[in-house]
C-alpha cells in the first residue's frame, strides 16, 4: 500500500478510536438523561428546542462548512503558501460569526412562531409551549459554537491533525451529563441546566481544539479579508453541499413518513435497526472519508493526480475490508443482536423478530453507504460539490419510489430494503461518472472479491452460532480474529496494514514501560 493509504489508515484509526469513545459516551449520555430527565413536558421541549441547532449544524456545519473548506485551504497552502491559507481560514471565521450571529438574533426574537412551526401540538399546553420556546432561546446559539468547531476542524485536518476534532463530541456529551446530574442532585430543572449545559458543551469543543490549531502554527491573529476569494470559494462549494445535506434529512422525513402508513411498531423496528447498522458506519465509514478528503484535497491541489487516484483506491480499499465483514456479522447475527440489546419490558420476541428483519435489509446495503462516502470526498477534493448533489436527488426519489412499492410487499423490510437499493444505485453512479473524471478505476476488484468470500465464510459461521447463546457474544472476537488471519494469509495488503500498526503500537507501549 503506498504513503498515502498509509497515512490515511493511521488518520482513520485516530477518528474511529475518538468516535468510538464518542459514541459509547453517547449511550451513558443518554442513559443519564432517562434518568434525570424522564419522558415528560420538560424532556419533550429540550428535545424540541435541541433538534433545532442540531439540525442546522448538520445543514451548515460539520459536513458542508468542512467539506467545502478543506479543498480551497490545501489548494491556498500549495499555490499561495501558508499565509495566504490562514488569511482565508481567518476570512472564513470573521463571515461566520457575522452571518450566525445574525440568524442566532432573528432567531431569539422569533422564537415563539419558530416554535409553533417546528411542534404546534404543544399550543395545546401553555406551559410546555412556554418552556420550550425558553429553551429553544437557551440552545440556539450553539450553532454559532459548532459551526465555529466546524471551521477549526477543517484547518485541523488540512494540517493533519485528526484527535481533537474528533474527540469534540466527547466535550459535548461530558458537559450533558455533568449538567442532568447537576440539575438531578441540586434540585434546578433539569431540562433547562440541560440547555445550558448545550452552551458549555460547545463552548468546550470550541477550546479544545486551540491548543492544537497553536500547536500546527495557525493563528488566528492575521490579515484577513471580507472580500477574500478564497472565502468566496468556499461560498459557491458549500451551497450544494448544504442542499446535500437537506436531502439527506429529507429521506430520513419521508422514510419515517411512509413507515407511519405501516402497523404500529414499524416506526420503531427501523429505528432499532438503523441505529445498529449506523454504529459501523459512524465508528469506521466517516473516519475513513474524514481522513481521506484533506490527502486527496492536497494531491489535487499539487497536481499528483496519479497519488490521488493511489490514495483513492486505498480508501475504498480500507472501507471494504472494514464494511464487508461488519454486515456480513450483523446479518448472520441480526436476531441475538437485536435480542441482547432490546429483548426487555415491552419488546416483545416479536418485536426482536421484526427488528432483526430490517437490520438484515438495512445490511445489505452497508458497504455501498460506506464506499460512497470516500467517493464523495474525491468529489470533493477535486472541488465538484455539485455532481454528488445531483445524485443524491436522483437516489432520494429512487428511495421513496421503491419504499412505495415494496412496502406493499414486504411491509417496514421493503423500506429497509429501498434503502439498501438506493444505496447501491448511489455509489455505482459516483463511481462511474468519478471514474469518467479521471479515466481509471479506483476499486481493488480482486482484493473486494477475496474481502467479500471471506466476509461470507464469517457471516455464515456467525449466522451457524446464533443458536448457541450465550457463547455466540463471546465468538465475536474468534470470527474478527479469523478474518483478520485468512486475509493475511490471501495477502489482503489491508489485513498487512492493521497488522502493521496492532505490531508498532504494542512495540510503542512496551519500549514506554522500559
Amino acid at each position: 500500500m503506498s504513503d498515502h493509504g498509509r497515512r490515511i489508515a493511521r488518520n482513520a484509526a485516530v477518528v474511529a478510536g475518538a468516535t468510538l469513545v464518542s459514541r459509547i459516551l453517547g449511550f451513558v449520555r443518554d442513559i443519564i438523561v432517562a434518568f434525570a430527565l424522564g419522558a415528560g413536558l420538560f424532556a419533550d421541549a429540550f428535545f424540541v428546542a435541541f433538534r433545532i441547532p442540531n439540525l442546522l449544524r448538520r445543514l451548515f456545519g460539520e459536513g458542508s462548512l468542512t467539506m467545502a473548506f478543506i479543498p480551497i485551504y490545501s489548494r491556498l497552502m500549495e499555490e499561495e503558501g501558508e499565509e495566504a491559507a490562514q488569511a482565508m481560514a481567518r476570512s472564513a471565521a470573521a463571515w461566520l460569526a457575522v452571518v450566525l450571529v445574525g440568524i442566532t438574533l432573528v432567531v431569539e426574537l422569533l422564537a415563539r412562531p419558530l416554535t409553533m412551526a417546528i411542534a404546534p401540538g404543544f399550543l395545546d399546553n401553555h406551559e410546555q409551549f412556554t418552556v420550550t420556546v425558553d429553551l429553544v432561546r437557551i440552545c440556539f446559539p450553539y450553532v454559532v459554537l459548532i459551526c465555529g468547531v466546524a471551521l477549526c476542524m477543517g484547518i485541523l485536518n488540512s494540517r493533519n491533525h485528526f484527535l481533537a476534532p474528533a474527540l469534540a463530541p466527547v466535550a459535548l456529551n461530558v458537559s450533558l451529563i455533568g449538567a442532568a446530574l447537576f440539575g438531578y442532585f441540586a434540585g434546578y430543572n433539569v431540562a433547562y441546566c440541560m440547555a445550558y449545559g448545550v452552551l458549555i458543551g460547545g463552548a468546550a469543543q470550541w477550546l479544545l481544539q486551540q491548543p492544537f490549531l497553536g500547536r500546527t502554527g495557525f493563528s488566528w491573529r492575521g490579515p484577513w479579508s471580507w472580500r477574500n476569494k478564497g472565502v468566496a470559494r468556499m461560498g459557491m462549494l458549500m451551497l450544494p453541499t448544504v442542499f446535500g445535506a437537506a436531502v439527506y434529512q429529507l429521506n430520513i422525513l419521508l422514510g419515517t413518513l411512509l413507515a407511519s402508513f405501516l402497523p404500529v411498531g414499524s416506526v420503531s423496528y427501523l429505528y432499532y435497526a438503523d441505529r445498529l447498522v449506523q454504529f459501523p458506519l459512524g465508528v469506521f465509514g466517516i473516519a475513513i472519508s474524514t481522513a481521506a478528503l484533506p490527502s486527496l484535497s492536497r494531491l489535487a491541489a499539487k497536481g499528483e493526480m496519479a497519488e490521488y487516484d493511489e490514495a483513492l483506491s486505498a480508501s475504498l480499499g480500507l472501507t471494504l475490508f472494514i464494511s464487508l465483514p461488519a454486515a456480513a456479522g450483523l446479518i448472520g447475527l441480526a436476531s441475538p443482536v437485536i435480542g441482547l440489546l432490546f429483548q426487555r419490558g415491552a419488546f416483545t420476541p416479536e418485536a426482536v423478530t421484526a427488528t432483526s428483519n430490517a437490520l438484515v435489509a438495512y445490511s445489505v446495503g452497508l458497504p455501498f453507504i460506506a464506499l460512497s462516502r470516500p467517493l464523495v470526498a474525491g468529489f470533493y477534493a477535486l472541488e465538484d460539490t455539485r455532481t454528488p448533489v445531483k445524485i443524491a436527488v436522483l437516489c432520494l426519489a429512487a428511495n421513496i419510489g421503491l419504499g412505495v412499492l415494496l412496502m406493499q410487499f414486504l411491509a417496514h423490510v421493503g423500506l429497509a430494503l429501498a434503502v439498501s437499493a438506493s444505496s447501491l444505485l448511489n455509489f455505482g453512479l459516483l463511481y462511474v461518472l468519478l471514474c469518467r473524471k479521471r479515466g481509471s478505476s479506483p476499486l481493488p476488484v480482486g482484493a473486494a472479491l477475496r474481502m467479500l468470500l471471506l466476509s461470507a465464510l464469517i457471516g455464515g459461521g456467525a449466522f451457524l452460532s446464533a443458536g448457541w447463546r450465550p457463547w455466540w457474544v463471546l465468538l465475536i472476537p474468534a470470527w474478527i480474529g479469523i478474518y483478520m488471519f485468512l486475509s493475511l494469509v490471501l495477502g489482503l495488503k489491508e489485513a498487512r496494514l492493521f497488522a502493521d500498526m496492532f505490531r508498532s503500537r504494542v512495540r510503542r507501549k512496551l519500549a514506554g514501560r522500559k
